[in-house]
């Protein structure tokens, strides 16, 4: 890939948690495009290499997988001193991975308020929240010692409105058993945003810059029905297309957002100012 400078980021190593899934395989892609090595980091090693493999033709020997537990300090420590030793440094680190069940219809909904469980909650915040800020603590206070380093939290756009809920409704059904978006996505995804914040300040001075990129629904065959109804919430009339997020990826890691941090960058189709 061809373009300004400021945007390359040859010789550096990103790694990303939640590599596995389809947004983890896309910020891989607008890494790799910009010159980046990159480390799929998943608890679900097979699909992480899967992963790795079917973009290892662009990634000419770039890309690799790892399997991670990010819910575990131990684990995280030694993957960061580990990659330290092999690659020689972490330059980005996208603390990518949460949990996200798709909310169903039918029956009763164990993602409604009055009855998610607490294990849900504990098992939704420890990956999503705690494993971020165990990623960001042991490669982000590598990244301090060399006074280089970047951390993208990439959080939604549920984390700066509520989820609408008429948007998972079913006619007929009752209020008790209707699907909900599950509270601890959006405790999840705020959090991160404080997270950032917080990253961003403690390290003033040190060199790294920690940012929040909050996009928008991505279309993956989702019900036509759903579609349609968050479509009509989108000034921009549409869900986005997964690869959409590749430009703003690649400004977030870069030079190119030298003089960025602290910041949440809401990239959603204009659904959270409508």
């Amino acid at each position: 890939m061809s373009g300004p400078p400021e945007f390359r980021v040859d010789g550096r190593v990103a790694a990303i948690t939640g590599g596995a899934g389809m947004l983890g395989r896309e910020h891989a892609i607008a890494l790799l495009e910009i010159g980046a090595t990159v480390v799929l980091l998943d608890l679900d090693q097979a699909g992480a290499q899967r992963a790795a493999t079917s973009l290892n033709e662009r990634a000419e020997g770039r890309i690799e997988a790892l399997a991670l537990d990010i819910t575990d300090p131990a684990a995280v420590e030694a993957c960061a001193a580990a990659l330290d030793e092999r690659l020689g440094r972490v330059d980005i680190l996208v603390n990518n991975a949460a949990n996200d069940p798709k909310v169903e219809s039918g029956g009763a909904s164990p993602d409604r308020l009055e009855s998610f469980s607490r294990e849900r909650w504990d098992a939704d915040l420890a990956v999503g929240l705690t494993g971020a800020f165990l990623c960001s603590q042991a490669f982000g206070r590598r990244m301090a010692e060399r006074r280089s380093g970047v951390i993208l939290n990439v959080a939604s756009d549920l984390a700066v409105i509520a989820p609408d809920q008429r948007l998972y409704r079913v006619e007929g059904q009752p209020e008790e058993s209707q699907p909900a978006k599950a509270v601890s996505y959006s405790v999840v995804k705020s959090g991160l945003v404080g997270l950032t914040r917080y990253l961003a300040t403690y390290w003033a001075g040190s060199e790294v810059r920690a940012n929040a990129l909050s996009p928008g629904g991505v279309f993956d065959e989702q019900p036509p029905e759903f579609v349609a109804r968050v479509e009509q919430l989108i000034p921009l009339g549409r869900m986005a297309q997964r690869d959409e997020y590749h430009s703003a990826v690649q400004f977030l890691c870069s030079d190119a957002s030298r003089y960025m941090t602290g910041q949440n960058l809401v990239m959603d189709g204009g659904r959270s100012v409508w």
